[in-house]
């Protein structure tokens, strides 16, 4: 597959996407949403059982490319909806809804809606030198990319409303002190924890990591009796899976275990 905008690699159980307009900090154009939706079109039909997403040079993603879509003062404005509804909301659906574990590294800033995309993901390791920035308020827009669902739920109302309304930068080690980002690590480092957490995830148990992932993104939603009865009929699907058997087998004859992701 060629692409210009990204790099595409999938090897070991371990699909990599990375954003590639560095001079541009990763920048999404209309382009650059076709090659990604691509990309993960290949991974779901591969046997690929972790994703992980990162952005070259010195930032993840700075969110929409603005000259991609420029409106000249005082003209006719552009319909920003179609934008979302066509390329950022089903991006989003795609990361919540992957069957594997998704791990984003944010290597620098992550501004808009490179930041919501980056908070998406289901385990956010950033480099100590990275920001998160709701940067919509500047231009007389609200958080998308689901940023109005995400932030309150993971840095709670108060701090949703402060980091959205001022743009004020949070860095990562805050992120992660407030519980937004699962880790913060030096920046020489991040390779190496994105790297160890890949090969961690392509090697268990994958059909059990994600609907462990599809109940906790669920379970905001429903009430205690309904998430108590999809927890059972989880349990009672995962229970016939080789790799549960793999597993107590493994425990049993105290051996690490083989999981197939079956």
């Amino acid at each position: 597959m060629n692409f210009e905008t990204i790099l595409f690699d999938n090897a070991n159980g371990v699909a990599r996407i990375t954003l590639n307009r560095p001079d541009r900090l990763n920048s999404f154009t209309v382009q650059m949403h076709e090659e990604v939706a691509r990309a993960l079109d290949a991974v779901t039909k591969s046997d690929a059982r972790v994703l992980v997403l990162t952005g070259a040079g010195r930032g993840f993603c700075a969110g929409q490319d603005l000259s991609d879509r420029a409106v000249a003062p005082g003209g006719e404005g552009v319909d920003l909806g179609e934008s979302l509804e066509n390329r950022y909301n089903p991006l989003i659906r795609r990361l919540a809804s992957l069957d594997m574990p998704v791990l984003c590294g944010v290597n620098g800033v992550a501004a808009g809606a490179g930041a919501n995309i980056a908070l998406a993901c289901d385990i956010v390791i950033a480099a100590k030198s990275a920001k998160f920035i709701q940067s919509f308020a500047n231009i007389g827009l609200i958080p998308d990319s689901a940023g109005t669902w995400t932030l309150p739920r993971l840095a709670g109302q108060a701090r949703a409303m402060g980091l959205t309304l001022t743009g004020e930068p949070l860095t990562a080690e805050r992120a992660e002190a407030w519980g937004v980002i699962w880790k913060c690590v030096d920046d020489d480092k991040l390779g190496d924890e994105l790297d160890a957490l890949a090969a961690k995830f392509a090697a268990a148990p994958t059909k059990g990591l994600a609907t462990t992932k599809k109940l906790i993104r669920e379970g905001a939603t429903r009430t205690l009796d309904a998430q108590l009865d999809a927890e059972r009929d989880a349990q009672r699907m995962l229970g016939r899976t080789a790799d549960y058997k793999e597993g107590v087998a493994a425990f049993m004859e105290k051996r690490a275990p083989k999981f197939t992701g079956n």
